[in-house]
C-alpha cells in the first residue's frame, strides 16, 4: 500500500489498485514462489492500466461536443416525487397480473417478436395476440385500483 501511495500520490487510487491485485492473486495464482516480487509487478501494472484508461476518457471527453456534457438540468422535486408514485402504482397493477401476462406485455414493450413472447411464455406464436390483449384488458382494470387513470 505504501509503494502504491507513493508511485500514485492518491490513497484512493492505491486502496483500489490493491485491491485489483488481490482479486487478480486470488484468481490467478503466480506460478513462481517469488509472489512479492509478483505482487509489486501486478500492481504497477494496474496503476498503468488506471492511467492508460484515464488518459482515454479525458480524450473522449475533450472530442465530444460541449453540449453533451452538460446535463438537462435537475427535475421538479414534485414532478420527481409524482412520477415515482405513478410508477409504484404502475408496477402495482402489472403485479396483479399472472406470470405469463406480466412477461408477455413486458416483452411486447421491450420489443420482442410474437415467436420469441411464444417460447418464453410456453405457448403458440398464434396465441400470442390474445394473450397481449387479454392482459391488456386486465391491466386497464387494475389500473384504477392503483389510483392511475387508464
Amino acid at each position: 500500500m505504501r509503494y502504491l501511495i507513493r508511485l500514485t500520490g492518491d490513497q484512493h487510487l492505491a486502496e483500489d489498485a490493491v485491491h485489483e491485485t488481490f482479486v487478480r492473486l486470488v484468481e490467478r495464482p503466480p506460478q513462481h514462489q517469488q509472489s512479492r516480487a509478483w505482487l509489486f509487478t501486478v500492481a504497477t501494472n494496474v496503476v498503468r492500466e488506471h492511467g492508460r484508461m484515464t488518459k482515454r476518457r479525458r480524450g473522449l471527453l475533450d472530442r465530444a461536443p460541449v453540449d453533451a456534457l452538460h446535463s438537462d438540468g435537475g427535475r421538479d422535486p414534485g414532478e420527481l416525487a409524482e412520477s415515482n408514485d405513478l410508477r409504484a402504482r404502475v408496477s402495482e397493477a402489472l403485479a396483479a397480473l399472472s406470470p405469463r401476462d406480466r412477461t408477455a406485455l413486458l416483452m411486447r414493450e421491450e420489443g420482442f417478436t410474437h415467436e420469441e413472447i411464444a417460447r418464453a411464455v410456453d405457448t403458440t406464436t398464434k396465441s400470442v395476440g390474445t394473450i397481449i390483449a387479454r392482459a391488456l384488458r386486465k391491466l386497464a382494470r387494475e389500473l384504477p385500483h392503483a389510483g392511475v387513470t387508464p
